[in-house]
């Protein structure tokens, strides 16, 4: 017989995790099914789950199968189909991150076993996008879920990513790589250790090579967003650009103001957009 208790929690990941790797918020897959946000948190959280006739529609969404969802068979993903809705979907938070993304591969192809360290990957989408192109990449964040869930997200994927759990506060970059990459992480890097982080990260650029990142920048006329962390500094309107000298070269130098839905409560976040170019 089967565990309903072991169904529900394995649907509850099957959901979550197809969710992310469509870079779909809980708001936008609530909108495509028809159906409140709350339920799909809860489903998430295995406090319920989908109604019997839901079951097949959501799966039909996702590309996989229902008996898929439960885990009782390969997911069998339509690759194709899949590759196309990831690659032309924008994070819940940031729409220049994916903008970021197309830029490096037209700026640095990866010919020649390039590779790539992302530096607070997070859930990992940014280094399967890159690991799926081509590149050799290496991505750490602080939080072991979050490594976790990533290397289940490469698994569904296919792809090979050196995921590890380090605090880029403490890191000491030990290899020289093409390409170093950053979205949505500076923040958390206190004003005094942004000039040592910086130079560890130009240090370890291979000439030729790209610094790809962004950072939120405090903005007097839009309010703190209401989720922004205790532990979180914003930085200052071109203070991005300024750690980088004649040396570098930029390739994309941008200042973004956009709509963000990752709370309840609507705001606007205003982000400092930069790939950089080592020229000497």
């Amino acid at each position: 017989m089967r565990d309903e208790n072991k169904d529900t929690g394995i649907l509850a990941t099957r959901i979550y995790r197809s969710r992310k790797a469509l870079g779909m918020t809980q708001e936008m897959l609530a909108e495509k099914l028809g159906i409140t946000p709350q339920s799909v948190s809860r489903w998430e959280n295995g406090q319920s789950r989908p109604d019997v006739d839901m079951l097949p529609r959501l799966a039909a969404f996702f590309g996989i199968t229902v008996d898929a969802l439960f885990g009782y068979q390969a997911e069998n993903l339509k690759i194709a189909q899949y590759e196309e809705k990831y690659k032309n979907t924008f994070f819940n938070w940031n729409f220049a991150t994916r903008k970021m993304e197309r830029e490096v591969l037209g700026l640095l192809p990866p010919i020649g076993q390039k590779n790539l360290l992302d530096i607070g990957c997070g859930d990992g989408q940014a280094a399967i996008f890159f690991a799926r192109n081509g590149y050799l990449v290496s991505a750490f964040d602080i939080t072991e879920t979050a490594i976790e869930n990533s290397k289940e997200l490469a698994n569904d994927f296919g792809v090979d990513v050196n995921f590890f759990r380090a605090d880029l506060l403490t890191y000491n970059i030990e290899k020289d790589f093409d390409i170093i990459y950053s979205s949505g992480v500076l923040q958390f890097v206190p004003p005094q250790e942004r000039s040592r982080i910086f130079k560890m990260i130009q240090d370890r650029t291979k000439v030729g090579g790209l610094n790809v990142m962004n950072a939120f920048v405090q903005k007097s006329f839009i309010d703190t967003a209401p989720d922004w962390s205790e532990n979180a500094y914003y930085f200052n309107t071109a203070e991005l650009f300024g750690y980088y000298g004649c040396d570098w070269q930029f390739e994309m130098m941008q200042e973004i103001y956009f709509d963000c839905d990752s709370t309840d409560i609507p705001h606007r976040h205003c982000l400092d957009v930069m790939i950089a170019r080592k020229i000497n």
